[in-house]
């Protein structure tokens, strides 16, 4: 048959004895036997010659090669990714190390710096002690800036840069306010000036002995008690400051950026210090683009670096000048506009995750800050300055106010503080009662001396602002308590809430009619007092 022909002269591979196929050309071993034979025996697929390989057989081999190569390649694989695993979970062990070394690093600068700066130990990095306070839940920082760091410069430890931070850890708000360095007050000892004179020159007054800690500790306690008298706050903490901190603190964040506002369209423009550009005028021009000026922004956005942030701070037009029509009062906003620029870029997530800029500011603060916060409350402090947002931070002045004149005296009078530390409560209480400025005038019907100003200090401390303070006149008859609400064309029935406390507070009735005798065209209402409620009120607080 065909089929039996070609069966029996086709040469299939043969299994050795270990099971694996054999090639046809190869030679069996010396000790196997042979297989060869014509006869035919039954398989389950037919016909086969003893010592003939059947397709089965074939199949079986292939697919035990097969296996045998799968496994190989696991095995050669699990190899592989074992050592891969090896591999990562060996980079993984080094930056970790590198992240401790450079943790540890900055570590050590920290605990350098705190030491020089902060009170206490070290230890005190540890822990998280709140911050202090004030009765009205407030945390008051009194920040000082002297140029005692910059040679030649003339009366070096004068305060020439004084400034209030108020921070509710609660409401996460802050209030920033400058106080002029021109603002006439009483020292309470003898200082060169006398026994009053201008602000900035009280805090080297104190003790002239400016290497000693114990004297520069004497020298912020006995400013914060007076600036406090001023602004009517309890201050508890104190920052001095000089050039090289700033300086210092903008280079190491790579600059920083603020917002000049100036009333002039120009921008601003102090040429106080185009000495820093050249000594001629085409240096100048070269060197200080487009006009020779070292400061000279438009309005607007600019980004500043170390120098010309530190001159702007100082920049007041007093000489050719530009957009600084009051002075040292565009000098305050300009300061406060810079601190909140390094809060900024300070707690920026580029910044807190690079390590130059870190130890950058670590070494600024700790050669030229001093402080009487403690180690123990850094944690609080650093935390409360993450938390309160930019737009929370606030700005009080007291010239757009009208508390001082452009002359840094008192609206109210010379040593009369008593306008500015009431407009400062209202604008930090906060409550929508202060928020409605109403102006209150006060008439005594009582026949009792002093029951006006009573009820007028009263009203004050709500945040009410008191025009007018007498007594009421006797063309008038009173039988009760009255209140007067002042109808204005631009301002009509928009303090429901002074005019409810008012009620409450009075049991009165309210008269829209106007009063015949003459009172300050400010007053919003007035107050007609017969019966004395100061008693009364005290026990409802």
């Amino acid at each position: 048959m065909i089929g039996e022909h070609h069966a029996s002269n086709r040469k299939l591979p043969q299994p050795d004895v270990s099971g694996l196929v054999r090639h046809p050309t190869m030679r069996p071993s010396d000790d196997s036997e042979s297989l060869s034979t014509n006869a035919l025996t039954p398989t389950a697929h037919g016909l086969a010659r003893p010592g003939s390989i059947s397709r089965e057989d074939v199949d079986q081999s292939l697919h035990d090669i097969d296996i045998q190569a799968e496994g190989q390649k696991k095995t050669r694989g699990r190899g592989r990714r074992f050592s891969v695993k090896k591999l990562i979970k060996r980079l993984v062990i080094l930056i970790i190390l590198a992240a401790l070394a450079f943790g540890g690093w900055i570590g050590v600068k920290t605990l350098l710096a705190s030491n020089a700066v902060f009170k206490g130990d070290i230890f005190g990095l540890v822990q998280q002690r709140e911050l202090k306070m004030d009765s009205n839940s407030r945390t008051n920082i009194l920040i000082l800036g002297t140029s005692e760091d910059d040679p030649g410069h003339p009366g070096g430890y004068l305060t020439d840069s004084i400034m209030v931070l108020s921070v509710d850890q609660k409401k996460k708000d802050a209030y920033m306010i400058s106080i002029p360095r021109d603002l006439e007050v009483r020292y309470g000892r003898s200082c060169i000036p006398g026994y009053s004179g201008k602000i900035n020159a009280f805090f080297q007054c104190v003790n002239d002995d400016f290497e000693s800690a114990s004297a520069e500790d004497e020298r912020q306690t006995a400013t914060r008690e007076l600036v406090g008298s001023v602004v009517g706050l309890d201050i508890q903490y104190s920052v001095h400051v000089n050039y090289s901190v700033m300086r210092d603190v903008v280079k190491a964040l790579d600059g920083i950026t603020v917002t000049i506002e100036s009333p002039d369209k120009r921008g601003q423009m102090d040429a106080n210090f185009d000495w820093k550009c050249g000594a001629t005028r085409s240096e100048r021009m070269k060197n200080c683009p487009p006009r020779g000026h070292f400061i000279d922004y438009p309005n607007g956005p600019v980004t500043l670096d170390a120098e010309h942030a530190l001159y702007l701070a100082q920049a007041r037009g007093d000489v050719e000048n530009w957009g600084f029509p009051n002075s040292n009062f565009e000098r305050e906003k300009n300061q406060q506009k810079i601190l909140v620029a390094i809060r900024d870029k300070a707690m920026s997530t580029g910044t807190l995750t690079n390590v130059g800029k870190v130890t950058g500011i670590i070494d600024a603060l700790g050669k030229n800050l001093r402080t009487n916060f403690e180690t123990a409350e850094i944690r609080t402090l650093m935390k409360v300055a993450q938390e309160v947002p930019s737009d929370q931070i606030k700005s009080i002045s007291l010239i757009d106010n009208g508390l001082v004149t452009p002359g840094a005296h008192p609206v109210a009078g010379l040593y009369n503080f008593t306008q500015i530390q009431a407009f400062i409560k209202k604008q930090l209480l906060s409550t929508p009662l202060a928020k409605e400025s109403s102006h209150i005038v006060v008439l005594n019907a009582t026949g009792v001396a002093g029951a006006a100003q009573r009820e007028a200090d009263a009203l004050m401390a709500l945040g009410m602002e008191i025009d007018q303070v007498g007594n009421a006149p006797t063309t008038e008859t009173f039988r009760s308590n009255t209140i007067y609400q002042i109808t204005h064309d631009s301002k009509t029935a928009k303090q429901p809430l002074t005019l409810a406390a008012l009620k409450e507070r009075y049991k009165a009735t309210v008269s829209t009619v106007q009063p015949t005798f003459t009172i300050p065209t400010t007053a919003d209402f007035v107050v007609v007092v017969v019966v004395p409620v100061a008693s009364s009120t005290d026990q409802q607080q």
